[in-house]
């Protein structure tokens, strides 16, 4: 993030604006939407400019600008459509300490101007750091289809109303309050009677919510899915996105946790096979404190919950210590995988079932039924496989399985970095080495990638 979005306070502060024609006709619409005392320099304004600086009593300066014109201003705007003016205008700027734009100069400005959607006091600005202003734009109109004309005068409303819902402890029973407000008794009233009775509406909310009972804390278990956050449930976004705490496992991608209130409390429990792990007893005690406590947890779990994530364990602590909780699904990692080589995890006439394996259990290396699973045609997704690559190789190759079956290593399914490494039985560990994958895998056994091109060799060309 090469800018730094901010909301500058340019109430009583000034902002020049120097040059004549289009581009500064453009910013002072725009500014004159603020606060500012605006001043414009141009030594010739058109007609459509000067009309606009009469009108709203801007100031304007009819000559080249100096540098005591920039003296206590805010921001800088160069506009004048040429680059000898702009750039002295610019230099100025930068010697009397003033922030400067120049129109359409992304390398000779200091800030940048977002894509503004306006539902004054509700701003949403959208930037694309300079490099795609039509993407922007774009995303401005879908906004401002989406948003609500009547958001503003909610947040009006709102804003006024604010010292009054200091009442309420901070946290969750002043969210709950204002969510019921903006979500829906507002709108309602609004659409229904007009902005004048917001106020005594909020009044009356306000009354009812301090006579209300503590709320209850309870615990989602919510599968995060593979890693990609376009994969995830919308149940799982919304949790997340209404969680007091998270505690989430070593294998949830960071682009995920952002998706998370950043005022929400964070407590990473990862688990590695074969290395540090936080003991589950921790993982349970943490979640039952804070449910207790009348939080929303989000216990976040990569992949689905329920497909070696100890949900079991969990779900009987909390019952036991009396905590209210529910289960949301997530894709899991066997499905990425499969999608990614464009497989399909059943076929008939291939496969009637579908082992679904764990390369390592509690006690160490995970023992399997591994007569069947070596019979031709059988398929396997492997989870944590990775460390007892050789283990389970052996295994098979033992109990009579074909050493030229196929085998697809997918490493960070579905994430930007994933990668496909293909395989046979018995080149499996020499690949692997050689590959030296450091992200998760999923090994699907008894799978290629429907692609031909995906060969072994041509992918570890890449490794070498």
């Amino acid at each position: 993030m090469q800018h730094f979005p901010v909301f500058l306070d340019l109430a009583d502060r000034m902002v020049v604006i120097a040059g004549c024609g289009e581009f500064a006709l453009a910013k002072l619409r725009l500014l004159l939407k603020t606060d500012a005392k605006l001043t414009v320099i141009a030594t010739a304004p058109e007609p459509d400019l000067a009309a606009l600086i009469q009108a709203e009593g801007v100031t304007l300066i009819q000559r080249p600008a100096r540098p005591a014109d920039l003296t206590g201003a805010a921001l800088a705007y160069g506009a004048h459509g040429t680059a000898a003016e702009d750039a002295a205008f610019a230099a100025m700027a930068r010697a009397e300490g003033v922030l400067v734009n120049i129109v359409d100069n992304l390398e000779a400005s200091q800030f940048i101007t977002p894509a503004i959607v306006d539902r004054d006091p509700v701003t949403v600005a959208i930037g694309t750091e300079g490099a795609a202003p039509v993407l922007a734009r774009a995303i401005k109109t879908d906004l401002e289809a989406t948003l609500s004309p009547g958001l503003g005068a909610l947040a009006r409303a709102g804003k006024r109303f604010r010292p009054h819902a200091e009442a309420l402890p901070f946290g969750r029973r002043r969210r709950d309050f204002w969510s019921e407000f903006y979500f829906d008794t507002g709108p309602q009233v609004l659409a229904e009677v007009g902005e004048e009775l917001l106020e005594h509406v909020l009044h009356d909310m306000l009354r009812r919510h301090l006579a209300a009972e503590d709320p209850e804390g309870r615990v989602d278990l919510v599968g995060a899915g593979p890693g990609d956050p376009e994969l995830m449930t919308q149940r799982a976004r919304r949790l997340l996105d209404l969680a007091d705490v998270v505690i989430h496992d070593r294998l949830v991608p960071e682009a995920i946790l952002e998706l998370a209130r950043r005022e929400a409390l964070f407590i990473a429990v990862g688990k590695e096979g074969f290395g540090p792990s936080t003991p589950q007893d921790e993982i349970n005690a943490q979640m039952i404190h804070h449910a207790q406590n009348g939080a929303l947890v989000v216990r976040l779990k990569g992949g689905d919950a329920s497909i070696f994530g100890r949900l079991d364990e969990e779900t009987q602590a909390l019952t036991e210590a009396g905590v209210d909780w529910a289960v949301t699904p997530g894709i899991t990692a066997a499905s990425a995988a499969a999608a990614a080589i464009g497989r399909s995890l059943t076929q008939r006439g291939r496969n009637s079932d579908l082992r679904i394996l764990t390369g390592h259990d509690i006690q160490g290396f995970a023992d399997h039924d591994w007569h069947t699973l070596a019979a031709p045609g059988a398929v396997a997704a492997i989870y944590m496989g990775k460390r007892a690559a050789r283990y389970w190789q052996g295994r098979l190759l033992m109990h009579g399985a074909d050493g030229a079956t196929p085998v697809t290593l997918v490493e960070n399914a579905s994430r930007p970095d994933q990668r496909i490494i293909t395989t046979t039985l018995d080149r499996l560990t020499a690949d692997l080495a050689q590959a030296a994958p450091s992200g998760p895998v999923l090994t699907l056994f008894g799978l290629a990638p429907a692609r031909a091109a995906a060969t072994l060799p041509t992918l570890l060309e890449e490794f070498a």
